[in-house]
């Protein structure tokens, strides 16, 4: 039964009094306001008006510190932002960053990794501080494309590496395109390459099929970006078919995440959260990378143009970025005076 949740009490400072959406290209940004004055955003990967409009019946009289069980009435999507905008709440209202709220910081930079689609791309990223990337190999043109196919990204592959240099790490990305025998052979075909890992290199539905490609090959498996219950993680998990978990913050909260960390961390498995959102995401991922142990590495999306949130430095130095330093997500939101 979804855990029960009650309304703040009249003098709570953190009681949400007030609730706002803006949608901005393909984001939602969540507004709240609390009785104490404090403000806190959230970035939401929907525009669905009928979700939306949803959100103020389910956190107005709620108070900010309620950000996990806050699940229970609401969809996965939605919770995401809205946990986002309430630990906001709640660090600006302690004085503290996010991640010393959620009982961090586990350390003081965050591994960061580019997402590049070949060797121009990388020279780019490599010159703006990246020391680690994640390639994109082109689609199959048919299922088991065979060693033509695993030729091709092997082409791509030393093309990226040489652009990089010394020191650069990558992972392959596959995008869930790969039948279990073209993702078998690719996956031998990179062991002498250590890579950091082989990136959903097909659909999460077989089991088996993923086992046998893990257990044939030293090449780390990366799962997790098509997960949308917490529950698949443990099947992976359980299934010893992955070495690191991809959870991603455009379906799961920073609470929930923390928690699929909690259960990978007992697998000896790491955690490299990812999201397709904008800035205010990414200071969510920087807060969530800080508050868990098993972190391993964060990709960082361009910035997109036009992208309201100001105050967070995403400079790359050496392969990492500093933990923002102000209260709450650290971060403000500029939307022109529409908030």
């Amino acid at each position: 039964m979804p855990f029960a949740l009650q309304p703040a009490s009249v003098s709570d400072p953190l009681r949400i009094t007030g609730v706002r959406t803006h949608v901005s290209g393909t984001s939602t940004y969540l507004k709240i306001t609390t009785q104490g004055g404090v403000d806190g955003w959230g970035e939401i990967r929907s525009t669905d008006s009928g979700l939306l409009d949803t959100l103020p019946k389910s956190l107005v009289g709620v108070s900010a510190s309620a950000y996990t069980p806050i699940e229970s009435k609401l969809p996965p999507a939605l919770a995401s932002g809205a946990c986002m905008a309430m630990l906001d709440c709640l660090g600006k209202h302690c004085k503290a960053p996010v991640y010393q709220v959620l009982g961090g910081p586990t350390r003081f930079k965050v591994r960061a990794m580019a997402l590049v689609n070949d060797a121009a791309e990388v020279k780019r990223s490599y010159a703006l501080g990246h020391r680690a990337f994640s390639l994109s190999i082109p689609a199959p043109p048919f299922p088991n494309s065979g060693k033509l196919y695993v030729n091709t990204i092997r082409t791509l592959f030393d093309a990226a590496r040489a652009a990089a240099g010394p020191g650069s790490d990558f992972v392959l990305n596959c995008n869930a395109q790969l039948t279990a025998g073209d993702a078998s052979q690719l996956a031998a075909e990179f062991e002498r390459s250590h890579l950091l890992w082989l990136d959903e290199p097909c659909r999460h539905g077989n089991t088996t099929a993923l086992r046998k490609i893990s257990d044939e090959s030293v090449t780390p498996i990366g799962l997790g970006r098509q997960c949308r219950e917490a529950s698949d993680f443990q099947d992976l998990l359980r299934e010893e078919t992955v070495d690191i978990l991809r959870p991603s913050l455009d379906h799961f909260s920073l609470a929930r995440i923390r928690k699929i960390a909690a259960l990978a961390e007992i697998y000896y498995i790491a955690v490299a959260p990812t999201h397709s959102g904008g800035t205010l995401m990414t200071a969510a991922a920087l807060h969530l990378a800080a508050s868990i142990p098993n972190f391993f590495i964060l990709h960082l999306p361009d910035r997109v143009p036009g992208d309201p949130v100001k105050g967070l430095d995403t400079t790359v130095r050496d392969g990492y970025i500093n933990l923002p330093a102000a209260s709450g997500l650290g971060v403000t939101v500029d939307l022109g005076g529409r908030a």
